[in-house]
């Protein structure tokens, strides 16, 4: 039973990690960025590129001032998981919204079926934290406690380095990120016009330093920095390419990060829609709710108990 609880705290962690991408990778405006204008598109590269940071700027003032959409999308983050996951974000205050999780794959979704789940959560967003369905199995564990509920600043206190960059992601998981990053790039390109799901768009793609991008975005001491970037280098992961589509009005339809890690394949889709749509979200019941921290220094107690 306490093996069981000990993979439902990794996998709590691990979801935290995963629902990062339902933004996109975390971004900051170049200061260099913001003399760009738009120019006549010539056939010199630099030319393009600066059309394309100038038409960027747009993307991200329009979708980051939308305040609310539908996105769903897939992700696959090497051998740890691979999950489809659909719902609705709204960014005017916080993040706060509801989406739904389904592992298809990978070493988290072994860990669900293992522990009695299957495969299919729902996470709940709020301005302070979040909570995570973790299904029967953990109820059974807890006394009817099926949701697990996080507060970023425990979060983070629990985590050190990696979850400070975890608490400020989380709450900075907006649309307009993917945008920001490539502005942060200094390497990003109008590819072309396509079609996404019936929408017009134009297609932009550059490549992201990630362990700069890192840098630039975290409110981390030195010393939490340096941690992190090890963390990122022990991963395996130094650039990822980030692909975005955007609308005639200047806002965010679709959204791709590829990288390689160790453990395999960092590969993310995200499609938007529906901006400006009502979100509402309740906290799940009380009764039915054990906080992130109490759980985690339960597990502690208990394997010291043994």
């Amino acid at each position: 039973m306490r093996t069981s609880t000990v993979r439902r705290v990794g996998l709590a962690v691990a979801v935290a990690a995963a629902l990062t991408s339902v933004g996109a990778c975390g971004g900051a405006d170049n200061g260099s960025t913001g003399k760009a204008e738009r120019k006549d598109t010539g056939s010199g590269s630099g030319v393009v590129k600066t059309d394309a940071i100038a038409a960027l700027l747009d993307v991200q003032k329009k979708t980051g001032a939308a305040s609310s959409a539908k996105i769903e999308g897939t992700m696959v983050v090497g051998s740890a998981m691979s999950a489809k996951q659909s719902g609705a974000l709204d960014w005017s205050d916080g993040v706060s919204g509801t989406m739904e999780i389904t592992y298809t794959g990978g070493a988290m979704a072994d860990t669900m079926k293992q522990a009695g789940g299957n495969g299919s959560m729902q996470a709940r967003y709020f301005k302070d934290g979040y909570a995570a369905d973790m299904g029967e199995a953990l109820a059974r564990q807890t006394g009817g406690k099926r949701w697990i509920s996080y507060s970023y600043d425990d979060l983070a206190e629990l985590g050190g380095a990696s979850g400070a960059a975890m608490k400020d992601q989380m709450q900075n998981t907006t649309p307009d990120q993917g945008v920001k990053a490539l502005l942060a790039s200094g390497d990003v390109k109008e590819v072309g016009k396509e079609q996404v799901r019936g929408v017009a768009t134009t297609h932009y793609s550059g490549t992201v330093d990630v362990a700069e991008l890192t840098a630039k975005t975290s409110n981390l001491d030195a010393d939490q920095l340096a941690a992190l970037k090890k963390q990122l280098n022990d991963s395996g992961i130094t650039t990822e390419t980030v692909d975005v589509w955007v609308d005639g009005n200047d806002l965010l339809v679709k959204k791709s990060e590829r990288g390689q890690m160790k453990t395999g394949e960092l590969n993310t889709t995200m499609f938007y829609s529906d901006y400006g749509t009502e979100v509402s979200v309740q906290r799940p019941p009380a009764g039915e709710t054990i906080g992130f921290k109490e759980l985690f220094q339960q597990q502690g107690a208990a394997s010291g108990a043994s």
